[in-house]
């Protein structure tokens, strides 16, 4: 909205200057013009045609600050800020004089021209030497903080936020995460996620209610562990859902956003969002388990193929045994034959000792007991 915004008042200005500077032509010229309707027109529609060009530079270059200040530093902001507040009043204060010196009219564009161009030099002037120089000012103000000068000299990079879905609050383990140092940042909770949260609670539906509770329970005390670490985002975006409200926020505040949603991530990586799906996560930290392993499964269930049985390991993957049908509850030798990995999670297939040749050569693990239950 506010690109689209920008990109008309350029354009007006522009049509407006073309339009309004056939004044400006010397009376000479005036005069030899047989049309001087058409030519306001003709100058008005080449005035907005650069204005249109214009707009979109000024848009592009907007948009490329942008992106810079968000991955900025603060402190380093802050240096930059102040260096070009101090050559602007610098331009200025030179600038007095001259103003106020009286001209001829024929040279009187001097003025203007003169404001412009000392202004832009020394703007930039201050914005460089305060980027070369701002970081010894830095260090005298916080000597000991090493982590931020090393931020400040472009060694390290600094921590993007993380903005957490609703799937990863009521999933639980963002906790565990953040207990262990491997999440680094702050933690953004959008309002919508809350609200989302809030309508799971207030649910008719027993399940949909117990969802709702633990993750407003989990927001509770993780705002009580962590304190001003956890922040809460009250900006009201416009998206059709909370997926749309979220990747609007991290595509604002260019942090990460953490989900255990598929489709999220997916939509996420489209829009060159940084994401990091949970369940991606969980699946690149399960211990391998390696074709000729022995393991002590319990069969839990018939599988859907003849003569098949399905068990579980202790992180939740399922193993497809076969020669385990009819075993429920029975706790079988097998041997690992393969695994698979697909979108969803990890498949592993196994077979009985009596539906093999006996135990695998080679085999140089202890059996496992594994306990689903």
């Amino acid at each position: 909205m506010l690109d689209s915004l920008i990109l008309v008042l350029f354009v007006i200005s522009g049509a407006a200057a073309g339009w309004l500077g056939v004044d400006l032509l010397p009376e000479q010229q005036l005069i030899r013009i047989p049309n001087l309707e058409q030519l306001t027109w003709v100058l008005g529609g080449v005035g907005s045609a650069v204005g249109l060009v214009a707009g979109l530079v000024f848009r592009k270059l907007r948009q490329s600050l942008m992106q810079q200040v968000r991955t900025m530093p603060t402190e380093l902001l802050i240096s930059r800020a102040v260096g070009l507040i101090l050559g602007l009043l610098v331009a200025n204060l030179l600038l007095a004089p001259i103003l106020l010196v009286p001209l001829p009219w024929e040279v009187e564009f001097v003025k203007p021209l003169a404001a412009v161009v000392s202004n832009v030099f020394f703007g930039v002037s201050g914005y460089n030497l305060a980027e070369v120089h701002g970081r010894t000012l830095l260090r005298l103000f916080n000597p000991t903080n090493s982590e931020a000068l090393l931020v400040a000299d472009g060694v390290l990079q600094p921590a993007s936020a993380k903005i957490l879905d609703t799937s990863v609050i009521i999933d639980g383990r963002i906790r565990a995460l953040l207990k262990t140092g491997l999440l680094e940042g702050q933690v953004i909770v959008a309002q919508s996620v809350i609200d989302e949260l809030q309508a799971l609670a207030d649910s008719a539906n027993a399940e949909k209610r117990g969802r709702g509770r633990r993750g407003l329970k989990l927001l509770s005390e993780m705002r009580g562990q962590y304190g001003r670490r956890l922040v809460v985002n009250s900006t009201r975006y416009g998206g059709q859902g909370v997926d749309d409200k979220l990747l609007e926020l991290t595509a604002d505040t260019g942090g990460t956003l953490l989900t255990a949603d598929y489709n999220l991530a997916k939509v996420a990586e489209v829009k060159e969002l940084k994401v990091l799906n949970l369940s991606e996560l969980v699946i690149a930290l399960r211990p391998e388990v390696q074709p000729g392993d022995e393991l002590q499964l319990k069969i839990a269930r018939d599988g859907k193929e003849a003569e098949q049985g399905v068990g579980y390991l202790d992180d939740g993957t399922m193993v497809v045994v076969e020669g385990a049908k009819g075993r429920i509850g029975e706790r079988l030798p097998v041997v690992v034959t393969g695994a698979m990995q697909n979108p969803t999670g990890r498949i592993v297939f196994a077979r009985t000792h009596a539906n093999g040749s006996g135990k695998p050569k080679g085999t140089s693990r202890k059996p496992q007991a594994i306990d689903p239950s």
